[in-house]
């Protein structure tokens, strides 16, 4: 009797809820086990890794804070040593939103950190370990901010505009070990994020009507780690209803 294929694995950040916690359990219905990060919300995290669970998939918590590279070595780095995620999600990023006569210091270096240097203390141990496999998915969640700028969010949507440069430029430096790398810019989305937002300003601006739903931003990256998705590398994919073309 043969024994089956291993199980592709899926490392997410910022998984514990929203976009993120969405990503995780379609991941898991497309087959996927999962390695769930977040920083400090456990009972949440709990939550989405019952969730995976149940849909028949395995979750790994893997609680760490994307911008401190000690932990990420001490916990990510021990999981690498044995096991090579073959899709790696950066969802984690946060606002602080301020117009820039206002904005402190603070608010402009946490919210690039998360983003920017986020994206390079996860993706660099991982890259390494796809590399030797030859294959691989990364995927940044950036947003339509970071295509467009938005207005109290010069810190946000210049995280964003960073992240979306840096998956063009490693989608070209990889390309050629059968690591894709693609971003997916979500526009106005259903989450704590858009809660206290002007919904009778915004929606008359939004072609479609509506915010989106993290389902729907999940799905994008779902195709993007399928085999119906071996073509595209470099790409921004935008889930936005229209609000940026």
């Amino acid at each position: 009797m043969q024994s089956r294929a291993p199980r592709k694995i899926a490392l997410i950040t910022g998984g514990s809820r929203g976009i993120g916690a969405a990503i995780a359990c379609g991941l898991a219905r497309d087959g996927f086990d999962i390695w769930l990060n977040y920083r400090d919300n456990h009972d949440a995290a709990a939550g989405v890794a019952h969730a995976v669970e149940t849909i028949g998939s395995a979750c790994r918590l893997v609680p760490f804070d994307v911008t401190d590279p000690e932990k990420i070595e001490a916990l990510l780095g021990t999981l690498l040593e044995t096991q090579t995620p073959y899709a790696l999600v950066n969802n984690a990023g946060f606002s602080r939103d301020a117009l820039m006569v206002w904005m402190t210091q603070s608010e402009w270096k946490t919210v690039l950190s998360v983003t920017l240097d986020g994206f390079f203390h996860v993706t660099k141990p991982v890259l390494n370990a796809m590399l030797r496999k030859r294959e691989g998915r990364i995927i940044n969640i950036v947003s339509t901010s970071g295509e467009s700028g938005m207005p109290g969010q010069v810190n946000y949507s210049a995280a964003k505009a960073g992240l979306i440069g840096a998956t063009k430029a490693l989608a070209k430096e990889v390309g050629k070990r059968n690591v894709l790398v693609n971003a997916v810019a979500p526009g106005f989305i259903q989450t704590e994020m858009t809660e206290k937002l002007p919904a009778d300003k915004i929606l008359p601006t939004i072609p479609l009507g509506r915010f989106g739903t993290p389902q729907e931003v999940a799905a994008v990256v779902s195709f993007l780690c399928s085999e119906k998705a071996a073509y595209i590398t470099g790409q921004v994919i935008g889930v936005n209803g229209g609000i940026y073309l």
